[in-house]
């Protein structure tokens, strides 16, 4: 499969997007008041840890996509 020049870019950039916005989501959730009980982690932070998670490894997956596609082309 050949992944065009523009569509390597774009790989790349939801990439890098991942890594903009994600760990800054998951800074307002560990600082949002539902996310513990006690001192103890509650399952709206654990939830959302494994949601943040998933999502930075598809959109690192999807960047490592695009920069072997843009040296590629």
């Amino acid at each position: 499969m050949v992944i065009t020049k523009r569509w390597a870019v774009f790989l790349t950039a939801v990439g890098v997007w991942t890594w903009v916005i994600w760990p800054r989501f998951g800074l307002a959730i560990w600082q949002d008041g539902r996310s513990f009980a006690d001192g103890r982690p509650t399952s709206f932070l654990l939830i959302h840890a494994v949601l943040i998670g998933a999502s930075l490894v598809i959109g690192t997956t999807v960047g490592v996509l695009g920069v072997k596609a843009w040296r590629k082309s």
